[in-house]
């Protein structure tokens, strides 16, 4: 018997049992997510190259979105910069995606008889892929996908991860099913191949599931959770997350009031393909220092990538150091790290210190890494893991917005 991820996480009931009840109440559902991982080391440094590895998978998946964006509306995306989409073609240092994760997995099933297959939901991307029944041995450990209610398109795809890796194969349709709200005749992608960096020794879930906004979809197909809205499957067309410990969860169908207190804080989406919203201002230790910032957030992303120039007006205004790199790390004094607050919707929710600081740069450094870096994707930031672990997210798919709560 071939054990897979899938495998291990069915194996996990009991757990699931004595966690806060989740299942399907008429049209919603909740969906445990499981941490792989982190980004430091055993001695609590950062670990540089699965840092490295992070920062350009979500350049690579931005840069790809603003492609995709152009491509299936025929209109370049405003926060692209020609700068930056230059970079796509240039040459990246060869690497893993990524060498130590620090996402959030959950399980989906698919086709006929259903398979489960273990996947990072993605607020930053679009599709879902799987690995095919055809794929070489680069997916092997993965659940591969087969299914007798798959249908061929006849359509390719090849999709970038950063890092040199992608991911290709064809397009099918078939039933995708989350606990109990199934997506019907659904598009995805059933990968041939896998670069290195999706190994399973370095990548544990099977696949990705993408759920933003169709316009910036490489197969120009409805997202999962936009088809079974469409199709009645849910409440109402919102889902959210829960990316803190102990139960993290993926709510589909509208918010779990047992994971948040008081009310959402709502920020517009500013430009559909991303959940892409006005984020009102940045504040370090209780100061605004940046304000009016168009801001991805993205559940597949595991820091916050700014553009250069407010990031280092950032760092300027509260005394972090440039380290001389390629992927736009700060430093500061492991004993002085700063506050930092996001405002969205009028509410400013803060990044604790031992948040924000990654870690040592060495075991034994007193110079820490700072989980804002300058990014190379354009002029919105991307606001990813390290911040979103601190609040209850949901996407409201009907009203185009996206709504920040404190944890309970």
């Amino acid at each position: 018997m071939r054990v897979t991820l899938a495998t291990v996480i069915t194996a996990l009931g009991v757990f699931i049992a004595a966690a806060p009840q989740r299942g399907r109440q008429g049209g919603t559902t909740a969906i445990p997510l499981y941490k792989h991982s982190s980004l430091v080391n055993s001695d609590k440094s950062v670990n540089s190259d699965a840092l490295k590895s992070r920062v350009a998978s979500t350049t690579a998946k931005i840069l790809r979105g603003f492609d995709n964006f152009e491509k299936n509306t025929g209109a370049p995306h405003p926060s692209a910069v020609k700068g930056a989409l230059k970079r796509r073609d240039g040459a990246e240092p060869l690497g893993t995606l990524p060498d130590n994760p620090n996402i959030w997995f959950g399980t989906i099933s698919v086709g006929t008889p259903p398979k489960t297959y273990v996947v990072l939901f993605d607020t930053g991307s679009s599709d879902l892929v799987l690995p095919g029944a055809d794929c070489d041995d680069s997916c092997d450990g993965h659940e591969t996908y087969e299914s007798s209610t798959s249908v061929y398109l006849g359509e390719p795809f090849m999709i970038r991860y950063g890092n040199g890796n992608n991911a290709f194969g064809h397009q099918y349709t078939d039933n995708v099913t989350i606990v109990e709200l199934t997506a019907n005749v659904q598009t995805l992608g059933a990968a041939s191949h896998y670069s290195r960096g999706l190994h399973i020794e370095h990548f544990a879930a099977d696949g990705l599931m993408g759920m933003a906004f169709q316009a910036i979809s490489t197969y120009n197909q409805s997202p999962v959770f936009q088809t079974l809205a469409t199709q009645g499957q849910t409440n109402e067309p919102v889902f959210a997350f829960s990316l803190a410990n102990p139960y993290a969860e993926l709510y589909l169908g509208g918010t779990n009031p047992d994971m948040y207190i008081g009310d959402f804080s709502w920020a517009h989406v500013i430009q559909h393909g991303f959940w892409e919203v006005a984020m009102d201002n940045v504040l370090a230790n209780g100061q605004i220092v940046l304000t009016n910032i168009a801001a991805i957030i993205d559940t597949g992303s595991d820091l916050i990538h700014g553009n250069p120039s407010d990031v280092a007006a950032l760092y300027e205004a509260i005394g972090g150091t440039y380290e001389p790199n390629d992927y736009g790390f700060y430093t500061f004094p492991c004993d002085a790290f700063p506050s930092v607050s996001l405002t969205f919707g009028g509410t400013s929710f803060t990044i604790p210190p031992e948040t924000f600081d990654i870690g040592p740069i060495e075991g034994d450094s007193s110079r820490c890494t700072g989980a804002i870096i300058a990014g190379d994707s354009g002029t919105s930031w991307v606001v990813g893991r390290v911040f979103l672990r601190h609040v209850y997210t949901a996407f409201d798919l009907g009203n185009s917005r996206v709504g920040f709560a404190t944890l309970a």
